[in-house]
């Protein structure tokens, strides 16, 4: 029977949800918001499998990758809507048009982050760029498998220790099955999410009535939707990418207003507390699948340093950094889809997903201490415990373009 001594020893993947055949583990959230496993003892038969499934318990050694690209999507639409260099599309597409099925991370109607899938190219947009938040799996291991034995191609992707639990789930390989995970700097609580945007909509609506209407009643108030969420606007560029929030009204007649609440991700107030490693998952600290043990077939990330690595291939909608894990991948790697050049491991290091330790921030523990009396004002909670000078935020600026 798992159990969960230490928080940093489990990951939240629900490996052991989706393998358990008596389904008495659920998943539920701790006071920081995280996931984590909880058995019914009474239905419990000892079988062991949720420990055999466990990626933490089950570690695979650290790998190196067959080969490291740069590589651009030469559809500068698809790379505009896409966190950088639009890799993912591409396979994403392929696979689909193979008669496939892909899955991946993204909104729900309340704006949580969930796995799911999609059997359609329009579908696909949906797990396009970032999500700065930890996604809730589901089932999604178990949907995976019923598609890969009924014959069908699929394309799984997802956090290192998302793709590792997937692997320990199904317990053989898949010659149908691909798997895409990215370097991930940690996974922030879904619960400082919730919290975080709620603030955010009550602040547009707080601005909207300010703004001359005072007289506006609820019910136009909720007139107003919150349409998209990006974490990865790239209306200032590549390097300078910014949160958004698109808001829109239905005017009648068919007409919309829609109304665009953007900040730099170096101002964005959530975005500094997830950089500033302030609420990551415990696991994300020690992360035991940051050198490739997930054992995926493809690695994607942002390819900051190209500026230094090699200069002429720099591009300011964004360059993808693509690690090579496996021989499935190369017939995915077009020259009529991408331009790429090949680049040393060695030239990634300074990426900081590929860093195995993370010190956690030095407040991480007084932040959720204060969270439940902050719960209406998040933004000032995640201020006290990061605000910086101007000095430390002009170095960090300038870090960030020299790697």
């Amino acid at each position: 029977m798992i159990k969960i001594i230490d928080k940093i020893s489990c990951c939240g993947c629900s490996a052991c949800q989706n393998a358990c055949p008596q389904s008495c583990i659920d998943m539920n959230e701790d006071n920081e918001g995280f996931l984590y496993p909880t058995v019914n003892i009474q239905k419990c038969i000892d079988c062991h499998l949720c420990e055999k499934v466990c990626p933490i318990l089950n570690t695979k050694e650290n790998r190196t990758p067959l080969k490291v690209l740069a590589v651009k999507n030469k559809n500068k639409n698809i790379v505009g809507k896409s966190s950088s260099g639009g890799v993912f599309f591409h396979f994403a597409q392929q696979v689909i048009n193979d008669g496939g099925v892909v899955f991946g991370a993204c909104f729900n109607k309340e704006w949580e982050v969930i796995h799911s899938y999609t059997e359609s190219i329009e579908g696909v947009s949906r797990f396009m760029t970032s999500k700065y938040v930890q996604s809730r799996v589901g089932e999604s291991y178990k949907k995976v498998k019923a598609f890969l034995i009924s014959g069908r191609k699929v394309l799984f992707t997802g956090t290192p220790c998302q793709v590792a639990g997937l692997y320990e789930y199904l317990r053989k390989p898949y010659s149908n099955l691909i798997t895409m995970d990215f370097l991930c700097h940690g996974v922030p609580s879904p619960k400082v999410w919730r919290l975080y945007l709620q603030e955010e909509k009550n602040k547009f609506f707080s601005a909207y009535k300010a703004n001359g209407r005072t007289t506006i009643s609820h019910t136009q108030e909720s007139m107003w939707l919150l349409k998209n969420i990006n974490f990865r606007d790239k209306s200032d560029g590549w390097q300078n990418y910014r949160f958004a929030l698109h808001f829109v009204k239905q005017m009648g007649k068919g007409e919309e207003k829609s109304v665009l609440s953007s900040s730099n991700h170096n101002d964005n107030i959530y975005m500094r507390g997830f950089l500033n490693d302030l609420y990551l998952r415990p696991s994300c600290y020690k992360c035991k699948f940051k050198r490739f043990q997930s054992t995926s077939d493809i690695t994607i990330a942002d390819y900051w340093a190209i500026q230094r690595v090699s200069p002429g291939f720099f591009d300011p909608m964004g360059v993808s950094m693509v690690f090579v894990n496996s021989d499935k991948i190369f017939p995915y790697i077009s020259q009529s889809v991408f331009d790429m050049i090949e680049t040393s491991f060695k030239d990634t290091l300074s990426n900081k997903g590929l860093s195995e330790k993370v010190i956690p921030h030095s407040k991480r523990e007084y932040f959720f201490n204060h969270l439940s009396l902050y719960s209406d004002e998040i933004s000032v909670l995640i201020n006290k415990c990061v605000k910086q000078s101007k000095w430390k935020v002009f170095l960090s600026k300038l870090i960030n373009k020299i790697l």
